[in-house]
Parts: structure tokens; C-alpha cells; sequence
């Protein structure tokens, strides 16, 4: 007896494991009962039988997954703000075929049971959402200073969900993320919730909200500490010029950000980094650190140039970032054309006392030879400018100009020239309110400029605005609207020199003529049509931009406009169609365009690359 039962029980073992393999496998899970996309998105990602899709499972792990597939249902849905949701699992089995032995070429199949069998079904989920929760009450208020203060009242007014609303808790977290950096951003940085429930009733689909911050005290502004690594390149006292507070003073988030910009904006540093840690704060004043990096000292620039009127060209052009350490910066440029050459040379001091901005002297040189102009204008400039808020900037110059000029006209030989020295000062305002400087996509850009003096040969006051408005529609597309206009108030014109004339037509203009084509115009020797400005020009555009697959786009547009004497315009017209690619160095526009005012009009090809601002 004893020698038999282990052979007994071997024998027993060796037909058990003879037995076939029961598995089955999930082929897919069907979601049913619901158009909202939403909805259907967050069920799946919840679902832990999604991710069983394709995989052996036994028997056992399939109940467990089909039992928790209908909480986990039912907890993907209650962000949405459906809490009584009627959820109906289904399976449906059958065997699979393929999955009856090996197939002949499987290494496997040897070692493979020739009874195994696979079964496969499929589940289907109905889910009837039922009717939405909605806030039925709701308390959200921030006790203490901060209750006070302006941005935390803001984000208060604008918490969502409101009463009668949806319970949707997407649009509640986010709520209360604005409430909390509103907080933070204003230096309240102990503040914590006193209460912090939402309490749903189901049976009656309603939810009521029950918020209540503790604010403590608001946080003050301390020293700033400036580290530049690896070595210094600017004075620490010009850098504190920079900083538009003095310690002590209430915490405000947004001055940290206007310190950042003003640091990136000098182009003297390649990493600008600025952090206040409140956790090291004593007394309630945060010391701010700023860590910055400098950007190579010198910048080296070529490029080359093709126009229809300048010819082939060349540019080339040295920079200095800083010559010393009291941020002194330096530039020398060439752009040579065939027709028409420039020499520029630039010397720049920081002027942060009132505002950041710079004290500015140039030197140019021009020389434009043309079939109908020969004009050479040297001009010295000197200017103080300031960033006097966020989003205007202001500039005072003076200007120096000495010019001479000739038209070739059929009656005025070669080599009759006139000539005019003026002095006189200028303004400018340039105001620009757009979410990327870039592309914009939403926003405004303005700018206006008063300029007027005596010289030897007339006095003149010239006033010139113009402004561009942007509308995106969705991510891929946008509507641009440009306006410019300008007038001169002279008593001789044709004794202001081209520098000071208006002209129309080309990029930026009316698309569809010729670079100045616009306006009136002269015969020169060989009797074909050139122009020579007007006191006025008064131009607009209408654009549509959309792109279609990564960074190509497409365009139409209609541009209108024209440079005139008097009182009376003659508006040219030009549509057109363009090719936009959102390239590495910026937005790449090409476009073909024909001007409608004279059916002989050939059609023309405008290239731009840069910012829209």
C-alpha cells in the first residue's frame, strides 16, 4: 500500500496536466449610448479591459476586469458632472480558429497541447449619462487682506462653474488654480483653505460648492541679488536701475516678470533667470535672486539681397553687444546693391533712469541710382527712447539731413541736381498689444509718428500713422487688417527731398504693382513712367491666412491704396494669393499678386521674411 499511492497520484498529476489550456482573449471594447466625444475619450482611458485588448486573459482575470469596468465607468464620468449614469456590460464569445493548435512552421508547436483552445469575444459598453449634476449653491470667498485684493476679486468673479451650471469639474479645478496663483502672484503665500467640500445629492442631481481661503498676510518685496556666471560683464548699479521697486514694498508678481523682460530685452544675456523663494523669506520680505548668463559679445551678420529695382546685393553687418561694462553697445552695417547702397553706424548707451530704453546716435549714408533718380542723403540722428508701459514705447530724436537729388525727366539733363539740408526733431509712439510678436494670432499694433522743420529749401510738418489688427479664428487660421496713412503739410513739395515724400505700391503696400509704382509719376530720358512722391498716401489690406499640414499655409488677400497730392486719392487695388511657411528664423510669406487698375497690369512676386510686428 505504501508504494501504490504515489503512483496513484502521479498518474493523476500527468492527466491533469494533459488537459487542455482554457484562455480567452478580448478583441475590442465597444463604447455606445453617447455622441459626446468627451465623455467616450475619458471611458476609454479609464478602462483597465482597453488595455487588456489583444492579451491572453483566464477566465478568472476577465471577471475581475468586466467588474470593474462598470465603477470605473461610472468614475469617468463624474467629471462631466453625470453621477447616476445607466451602464450595461455586455460580452460576446465565440471560438477562435486560429488559435486551435500551431500553425506547422511554429518552433512552438512541438511543445504546444493539441487540444489547447482560445475563446474571443467582444465587450460592449451602453452608457446612458443621465442627467447632469448642477450647482445648486456655492460659496467661494478669500477671507483676510487678500479678500481685498483686486486680482484675487477678479479670479473670484470669474470662478465657474455658476449656480444652475454644470458640474464640471474641469472648468472647477481650474477655477480654483486661478484663485490659488491670484494668491500667490500678489504675495499671499500662506494662504490655505478653511473649508473645502463639494457635497453632491445625487437622488436630486444637484451639487453645492463650499470654498473659504484663509488669505494671511500678503509678502513684501525684498533686495535683489544679480549673479552674472561665469564672469561679469555690466556694472551691478546699472542692473538695479533696472528693478522698478524698493524693498519693502507690497509683493507683486508682475514686477518679477517686468524685471525678466527688461533683462532679455538688452540682448547682453543669453539665460536670464529671476526667482523669489518665499520659503527663506524673513520677516515676511523675499529676497529676489537673478542668475544671468552672458550672450557672446559679438555678432557677425551676412545675407544676400535681390530686388527689382536695387538689383543683386549683398548685406554684412558687426555688432558689440558690450564694449564695456557700463553697457555701452556698438554696430556697423553694409547693404550694397546694384542700385542702391547704405552704410550705417550705431552707437547706443542704456538710458534706465526713467525708462527703460536706450540713447541712441547713427550715422547714414545712402546712395539710390536708378533710370529716373540719382539721390545720395547722408543723415545723423540722435534719439532717447523708453519703454514707458508694457505696451507702448516711446521715442524723441533729433535729425540731421543733407540730401541731393536729381530726376531724369525728358526735359531735365543729366547732372541738374538739387539740393536740401533740414534739421529738425521727431516723435513716435509704437503701441503693440498682440499674444505672439511673432505670428500673432489675436491683437493690435499701432504706430504714429509727428515729425516737421525748416530747412534751405522748405519747412514742412508730417504726420504718418499706421496700425495692423489680428483675428485667429482657430489654431490654423487668422485675419489680418493694415491701415496706413500720412499727409504733409508743406508750401513747396517738390523742394522736400524723396526721403521726405510718400510713396505706394510693393511689399507692405498695394500688392500687385511695382515697388513705388503708385502715385505720381514722371517720364524719364527713355519715356517710361517713374515715380516721384506725393504729400499723402493712405493704403489698406484685407488678408486671410490659413494653414493646412505642420508648417505650410496659404493666403489671400486684397490690397488698396495709393500716394497722392492734394486732397483727392486714386486708389490702386491688387489681389492676390500667397504661400506661408512657419519657418526656423520666422514666418516666410510669398506672394503672387495683380493690380487691377490696368488690364496690362503683369503680375508680380513679393518675398518676406520676419515677425509680422
Amino acid at each position: 500500500m505504501p508504494v501504490v499511492i504515489p503512483r496513484v497520484l502521479s498518474s493523476l498529476v500527468l492527466c491533469l496536466l494533459a488537459l487542455p489550456v482554457s484562455a480567452v482573449t478580448v478583441t475590442r471594447v465597444d463604447l455606445r449610448g453617447t455622441s459626446d466625444q468627451r465623455l467616450l475619450d475619458n471611458v476609454r482611458s479609464a478602462l483597465s479591459l482597453q488595455d487588456a485588448v489583444g492579451k491572453r486573459l483566464t477566465h478568472r482575470r476577465l471577471a475581475y476586469l468586466l467588474q470593474q469596468a462598470d465603477a470605473q465607468t461610472r468614475q469617468a464620468l463624474e467629471p462631466f458632472g453625470y453621477y447616476a449614469p445607466v451602464i450595461r456590460i455586455q460580452r460576446s464569445d465565440r471560438a477562435d480558429p486560429q488559435t486551435v493548435g500551431a500553425p506547422d512552421d511554429d518552433p512552438a508547436a512541438a511543445d504546444a497541447p493539441e487540444t489547447s483552445q482560445d475563446d474571443v469575444l467582444s465587450v460592449s459598453i451602453s452608457i446612458d449619462p443621465g442627467l447632469p449634476v448642477q450647482v445648486r449653491g456655492r460659496q467661494v470667498v478669500v477671507t483676510g487682506a487678500g479678500g481685498d485684493d483686486a486680482q484675487v476679486r477678479a479670479a473670484l468673479a470669474a470662478f465657474v462653474p455658476h449656480t444652475g451650471e454644470v458640474l464640471d469639474h474641469s472648468r472647477y479645478e481650474a477655477s480654483k488654480t486661478r484663485v490659488n496663483r491670484a494668491l500667490a502672484a500678489q504675495g499671499y503665500f500662506d494662504a490655505d483653505f478653511i473649508i473645502h467640500q463639494v457635497q453632491v445629492t445625487r437622488a436630486e442631481h444637484a451639487a453645492d460648492i463650499d470654498l473659504r481661503w484663509s488669505s494671511g498676510p500678503r509678502y513684501r518685496l525684498g533686495e535683489v541679488v544679480f549673479t552674472q556666471s561665469p564672469a561679469p560683464v555690466l556694472r551691478d548699479e546699472l542692473l538695479q536701475k533696472l528693478v522698478g521697486w524698493t524693498p519693502g514694498q507690497a509683493y507683486d508678481a508682475a514686477q518679477l516678470e517686468r524685471l525678466r523682460r527688461s533683462l532679455v530685452a538688452l540682448d547682453y544675456f543669453g539665460l536670464v533667470d529671476v526667482s523669489a523663494t518665499p520659503e527663506t523669506a524673513q520677516d515676511k520680505q523675499v529676497l529676489v535672486q537673478v542668475n544671468l548668463t552672458p550672450a557672446p559679445r559679438s555678432i557677425y551678420s551676412y545675407g544676400l539681397s535681390y530686388g527689382t529695382r536695387s538689383g543683386a546685393g549683398f548685406s554684412t553687418g558687426f555688432e558689440r553687444r558690450y564694449l564695456n561694462q557700463r553697457g555701452h553697445k556698438a554696430l556697423a552695417q553694409i547693404d550694397w546693391g546694384n542700385q542702391r547702397k547704405t552704410a550705417t553706424v550705431q552707437y547706443r548707451m542704456p538710458a534706465f533712469a526713467w525708462r527703460d530704453g536706450w540713447y541712441t546716435a547713427s550715422l547714414q549714408a545712402a546712395d539710390e541710382q536708378t533710370d529716373s533718380l540719382d539721390n545720395r542723403r547722408l543723415e545723423f540722428v540722435v534719439s532717447r527712447s523708453g519703454q514707458y508701459s508694457e505696451h507702448l514705447n516711446l521715442v524723441a530724436s533729433a535729425h540731421v539731413l543733407r540730401e541731393r537729388w536729381s530726376y531724369f525727366t525728358v526735359n531735365q539733363p543729366v547732372g541738374l541736381y538739387q539740393f536740401a539740408s533740414f534739421v529738425f526733431p521727431e516723435l513716435r509712439a509704437d503701441y503693440i498689444d498682440v499674444d505672439n510678436r511673432m505670428a500673432p494670432r489675436s491683437g493690435f499694433g499701432a504706430g504714429l509718428t509727428l515729425r516737421g522743420g525748416n530747412g534751405n529749401a522748405a519747412g514742412f510738418v508730417q504726420l504718418h500713422a499706421n496700425a495692423q489688427w489680428f483675428h485667429g479664428f482657430d489654431a490654423d487660421s487668422r485675419l489680418i487688417v493694415r491701415g496706413e496713412a500720412g499727409r504733409t503739410f508743406t508750401g513747396d513739395l517738390l523742394n522736400l527731398p524723396p526721403s521726405l515724400r510718400y510713396f505706394a505700391g510693393g511689399d507692405r503696400s498695394v500688392r500687385g504693382y511695382g515697388w513705388r509704382e503708385i502715385g505720381p509719376r514722371i517720364r524719364n530720358s527713355q519715356g517710361d513712367l517713374y515715380a516721384v512722391g506725393a504729400s499723402s498716401v493712405l493704403t489698406t489690406s484685407i488678408e486671410y491666412e490659413r494653414y493646412f499640414n505642420g508648417p505650410w499655409g496659404a493666403a489671400v488677400f486684397v490690397d488698396s491704396g495709393s500716394a497722392f497730392d492734394g486732397r483727392r486719392a486714386d486708389p490702386h487695388t491688387g489681389v492676390g494669393i500667397g504661400l506661408r511657411w512657419r519657418s526656423p528664423v520666422g514666418p516666410v510669406r510669398i506672394d503672387i499678386a495683380r493690380g487691377l487698375n490696368r488690364p496690362e497690369s503683369p503680375f508680380t512676386l513679393h518675398l518676406n521674411i520676419g515677425a509680422d510686428l
